[in-house]
């Protein structure tokens, strides 16, 4: 009983720790994206009063169009910047998550069938190791079903990931383009 009570204990302290990761990996993410929110509304900030100077010299029509189809430009190429940045911060966040759940799942499976082990040890109880072996069997499935579930996850984030990216790039090219026509 005391080391079914120590591997408890064990694992309280394991998913304490993990708890406490999972609240660090998140703490710091927010940190992250709170970072470039503000730097992005700086450059924003100053971006326009730059815009608003260069605009107040300007008497042609024909330069204030170009010279606001440049402005435009680069709020766009910036918008697209700050979104891949957005994107990078909470793609590597899922991506520790994950890491942090995957191993807590592998470590609660390891101390449950240590602890069924243990337990069909002390007790002699007829049927015991098919149960146990029957236990093993449906964890062992369990864990290639999450395992399967996390490799599809990560193959679906790293198509999200060349997408998005594809994407950034076909805007930030389709605004050049329009900017040199204009």
């Amino acid at each position: 009983m005391f080391a079914t009570n120590e591997q408890l204990s064990k694992l309280s302290l394991s998913g304490f720790e993990s708890a406490l990761r999972f609240a660090q990996i998140s703490l710091d993410s927010a940190e992250r994206l709170v970072k470039l929110n503000l730097e992005l509304s700086k450059q924003s900030l100053e971006g326009n009063v730059k815009a608003a100077r260069d605009l107040a010299g300007v008497s042609d029509p024909q330069e204030v169009f170009s010279r606001v189809n440049q402005i435009a430009s680069q709020s766009v190429e910036q918008a697209v910047s700050g979104s891949r940045s957005a994107y990078e911060i909470v793609s590597q966040t899922q991506s520790e998550l994950a890491q942090v759940v995957e191993q807590n799942v592998d470590a609660f499976n390891k101390a449950l069938i240590s602890s069924v082990e243990t337990f069909a040890k002390t007790q002699q109880t007829p049927g015991a190791d098919v149960a146990v072996a029957g236990l093993k069997n449906t964890l062992a499935a369990a864990s290639a079903a999450v395992n399967t579930f996390a490799k599809a996850a990560q193959q679906a984030g790293q198509f999200a990931d060349a997408s998005f990216k594809a994407a950034g790039q076909a805007t930030s090219e389709a605004v050049k383009a329009t900017a040199k026509r204009g």
